[in-house]
């Protein structure tokens, strides 16, 4: 029960209530999707006000037992502003507080003008410090998108030729996830061919596929919210000496990294290990982005591994090992797992095969 957590964390600051107005937070406490309604954290529940779009799948899923026991759906009805302060104004809230991220400056000169006697106060990373350590259920989650995506990296690789362009190699990816049962996709597919390759997030076009040059396919899956993100470089042809050495390059850097990343380690350090291989080869000018992220309800959280992160890793943590090198006007290569942290190391949530692939 999500919303327990956070009802502790704003009552030792003195606040009354919590109000969520954006939707990943909204998602993250009341178990359930919703756009442009309103949830609130009280000492009674966490309060789910959802409009006439959203309200009956949410009350039939709490009657099937199917959200937190503390989640109460309420149809939204009447003004957006008003709800809002009758609830503050039934449940005596004095204090509330919002998080300074996720309210426009607009919404919350909305409140103080309609909710009078009320208090606002802004409280950082209400949500986010939660989010980082996943629960069972998170990790369940998100094992399942992977599966969802380590079966289309199958499914692709009996598809890829040169005939087909990057448009529809992505397309097939996309199609082939959501027949699976994603939910969605966790971001836009990248795949890009030849020397697009070097572009870390270059967009798939019309371009027929490079005979004998890299293919690089980043892509993720959404299962009940919850996001994969893998990427996988193959050769389409035969790969050259250089190619394999620098593909090499980067497997060892991932593999060193996976190898170092345990509790107790920082983002930085673990970064450190990977980009050292790198340089070491010759290419450290050519990895420009940071070694990993956390993901969940949202592709891209915290905490990072990147060469600037303090953040230091503890169990429960998910996060993504990318390494990479990006010639520019000639090719790139990255790889990336999805880990899940321990006490003495880490667990591959990956399945999918490491090694360089020629279709």
């Amino acid at each position: 029960m999500n919303g327990r957590k956070v009802y502790e964390k704003i009552s030792a600051a003195g606040y009354d209530c919590a109000l969520f107005l954006d939707e990943t937070s909204q998602h993250y406490l009341s178990d359930f999707y919703t756009t442009d309604d309103i949830v609130i954290v009280s000492r009674e529940e966490t309060a789910l006000f959802a409009d006439s779009r959203y309200f009956e799948a949410a009350d039939s899923l709490k009657k099937a037992g199917k959200l937190s026991a503390d989640v109460h759906p309420m149809l939204l009805k009447g003004n957006f502003y008003a709800v809002i302060a009758d609830y503050f104004y039934s449940h005596g809230a004095k204090r509330v507080c919002v998080d300074p991220a996720l309210v426009s400056v607009l919404q919350l000169q909305t409140l103080q003008s309609r909710c009078d006697g009320v208090e606002f106060g802004f409280m950082e990373d209400i949500v986010l410090e939660f989010r980082r350590v996943k629960t069972e259920a998170e990790i369940e989650n998100i094992r399942a998108a992977q599966r969802i995506t380590d079966l289309t990296f199958e499914h692709i690789c009996g598809f890829i030729n040169g005939d087909r362009t990057e448009a529809e190699v992505a397309a097939e990816m996309e199609y082939f996830m959501r027949r699976s049962g994603a939910s969605g996709l966790a971001f836009d597919t990248i795949a890009v061919s030849g020397k697009k390759s070097s572009l870390p997030h270059g967009v798939p076009g019309d371009e027929r596929l490079t005979k004998d040059s890299f293919f690089t396919m980043d892509f993720g899956a959404k299962y009940n919210g919850y996001c994969s993100d893998m990427t996988r470089t193959v050769v389409v042809g035969k790969a050259s000496d250089e190619m394999k050495h620098v593909y090499n390059t980067v497997l060892e850097a991932q593999s060193e990294a996976m190898k170092y990343i345990r509790a107790g380690v920082s983002g930085r350090d673990a970064d450190g290990v990977a980009r050292k291989i790198i340089a070491d080869a010759g290419y450290g000018e050519y990895f420009g982005h940071s070694l990993g992220h956390s993901l969940g309800l949202e592709i891209h959280e915290n905490p990072r591994v990147s060469p600037a992160s303090d953040d230091i890793l503890v169990p429960g943590n998910i996060v993504t090992v990318e390494p990479g090198i990006y010639i520019p006007g000639k090719f790139g290569v990255r790889i990336e797992n999805m880990v899940l942290v321990t006490e003495n190391g880490c667990e591959n949530l990956t399945a999918s095969p490491r090694g360089l692939i020629e279709l």
